[in-house]
């Protein structure tokens, strides 16, 4: 398992980037020769110097300098695959980011997420729409994730966190630039309790447009469905959608009038298939894996690290059904470690009791299993 320094040096190796890193990331080699056989020329010869010579490594500065930053302040985090907070529905989607910067509350991460997104130039009713929206389910205890954009993005994140829940913003530079400069209160805010910032381009990175179009994959990765506020039919709203469901997330969208062009773009969703909504128990309807009482069942009593409790008596299944339910709502709703999590999950697979699903997990019908 690499360390939070290892996964430093390898955001930083040259010539390989978010995405070749995250392709190397998915082969799971081994440290460190695995990933030397496998790197591009460039990245390989720093690692080798890196590994060898650390102090004559031009990496020495850069790694020393974002150190200093992450100390520099509280609530400011490298995460990675192997960090106890790492969002595991981000394994869900086909390009994950190798690391995650962040700065705020973690615990703005817990499961259960919507994504909530929109045009920069909303009207009046988008607007309040959008900020019913995010207190209608920050009052279900759910958390909204954005973008920290002009118009509804922003609107949404600041009215969930207003009304005491959770918000999480993914940004298309550094998580200490903050962008658009209007937003800088909200900035401010998403740093504080219940609020975070999130980027997978390290601080001090200026936001670039190659970026917003690579930020969204992660605003609809990270929640269990999307919601198209209001949107032009040529909205970058809609990339986020189509994103969404390529990702086997939940697609909804808000109706609006025929003859408001902010509203066209919900509208064509809607045609093809996004679910229409008209508050917040049409979300909750189409995701009935959150649905279920806030008490949790007891954990297991443990003698050890390798003890485990009989799969009948296996707190996850009071949590499963016939709906696919996520990883990371499993650690939300029962405690458990993500790691314990799955060692769980695959007893309960090889005993018949449960198996894995595009969505999640479910619980299989039989003596054992059945709901």
């Amino acid at each position: 398992m690499l360390t939070a320094r290892e996964w430093l040096l390898l955001s930083r190796l040259p010539g390989l980037g978010a995405v070749g890193l995250a392709e190397l990331v998915a082969r799971s080699p081994a440290w460190p020769a695995g990933w030397l056989a496998v790197m591009p020329p460039e990245a390989a010869t720093a690692l080798r110097l890196w590994l060898e010579h650390p102090d004559k490594s031009p990496l020495r500065g850069t790694l020393d300098a974002d150190e200093a930053w992450l100390a520099a302040a509280p609530g400011r985090h490298l995460l990675h695959p192997h960090h106890p907070d790492w969002p595991a529905l981000l394994a869900q989607i086909p390009d994950p980011p190798p690391v995650l910067w962040a700065w705020g509350d973690l615990t703005a991460l817990a499961p259960p997420r919507l994504a909530m997104v929109g045009t920069r130039k909303p009207t009046r009713e988008g607007l309040n729409n959008a900020a019913g929206f995010a207190r209608a389910l920050a009052s279900r205890g759910w958390g909204v994730v954005s973008g920290m954009a002009l118009g509804i993005d922003g609107a949404a994140q600041h009215a969930a966190l207003e009304a005491g829940g959770r918000s999480v913003a993914v940004l298309g530079g550094g998580v200490d630039v903050i962008y658009p400069a209007r937003h800088r209160a909200l900035h401010e805010r998403l740093r504080e309790p219940g609020g975070l910032l999130l980027s997978e381009h390290p601080p001090g990175t200026k936001p670039h447009p190659a970026y917003f179009p690579r930020r969204n994959r992660i605003v609809t990765g990270l929640a269990r469905g999307v919601l198209v506020v209001e949107a032009a039919e040529r909205s970058g709203s809609l990339v986020s959608a189509r994103l969404a469901g390529d990702q086997g997330r939940e697609v909804f969208a808000v109706p609006g009038s025929i003859h408001n062009p902010q509203a066209r773009g919900c509208l064509k969703l809607i045609r093809d298939g996004g679910v229409l909504v008209r508050d917040v128990d049409d979300i909750l309807a189409e995701l009935p894996a959150w649905n279920a009482p806030q008490e949790m069942p007891p954990a297991p009593r443990e003698t050890g690290d390798e003890a485990s409790p009989s799969c009948g008596d296996d707190p996850l299944l009071a949590w499963l059904s016939d709906t696919p339910t996520p990883v990371d709502a499993l650690v939300g709703l029962t405690g458990l470690k993500v790691a314990d999590c799955q060692r769980r999950l695959l007893t309960l697979e090889l005993e018949g009791l449960a198996a894995p699903a595009v969505g999640g997990w479910v619980r299989l019908p039989g003596p054992g299993g059945a709901w």
